[in-house]
């Protein structure tokens, strides 16, 4: 990645966490106004999104994007950033993608969440951030060893979690 491009994706970044972080202070209904602040949420309701986390990553490294169908809302118009390429509009393009760009590139492929999990919460979203670690090999036998980050954005709809917007990002070197 060109240092110009890297720049730009640091720029995107700090954009949407200053953004993530007014929102709350631009708002402008009463009722908006009243919940300005993330509701603190008990260990059992962080436990319970640590536990969609890790139970989606063994779905991950099942290396099958049906097995990962059932995390992630359907919604065409949803974007979706992973490693390659810039983005995904909607599951069915991001079920397309990682099996092309991931899992057929990768036989050995697997992802576990670290224990920095972090959840927030207002009323039916929530967004967790966390970082990762990915030990996987290319085709030709290549090994990776990679640690990331991961922001995903929950929406609760009829009676279950599912993320409608993911964003994942590593730290790089300039």
């Amino acid at each position: 990645m060109s240092l110009a491009k890297t720049l730009k994706t640091l720029l995107a970044i700090a954009f949407l966490a200053i953004m993530l972080n007014l929102a709350p202070a631009m708002s402008v209904n009463a009722q908006t106004i009243q919940m300005d602040r993330v509701e603190q949420r008990s260990p059992q309701e962080n436990d319970e999104f640590k536990q969609l986390i890790n139970a989606s990553y063994a779905a991950w490294n099942t290396h099958d994007p049906e097995q990962l169908s059932k995390f992630y809302a359907k919604d065409a118009n949803l974007v979706f950033y992973d490693a390659l390429p810039l983005q995904y509009k909607g599951w069915a393009n991001y079920k397309a993608g990682i099996q092309s760009h991931l899992f057929d590139k990768m036989p050995k492929f697997q992802l576990a969440a670290n224990d920095d999990v972090q959840v927030n919460r207002r009323d039916n979203l929530a967004w967790t951030t966390f970082t990762w670690h990915l030990s996987a090999q290319l085709n030709d036998g290549t090994p990776i060893e990679s640690d990331g980050r991961q922001t995903d954005i929950w929406e609760h709809r009829k009676g279950q979690w599912l993320i409608v917007h993911e964003h994942i990002s590593a730290p790089v070197s300039l």
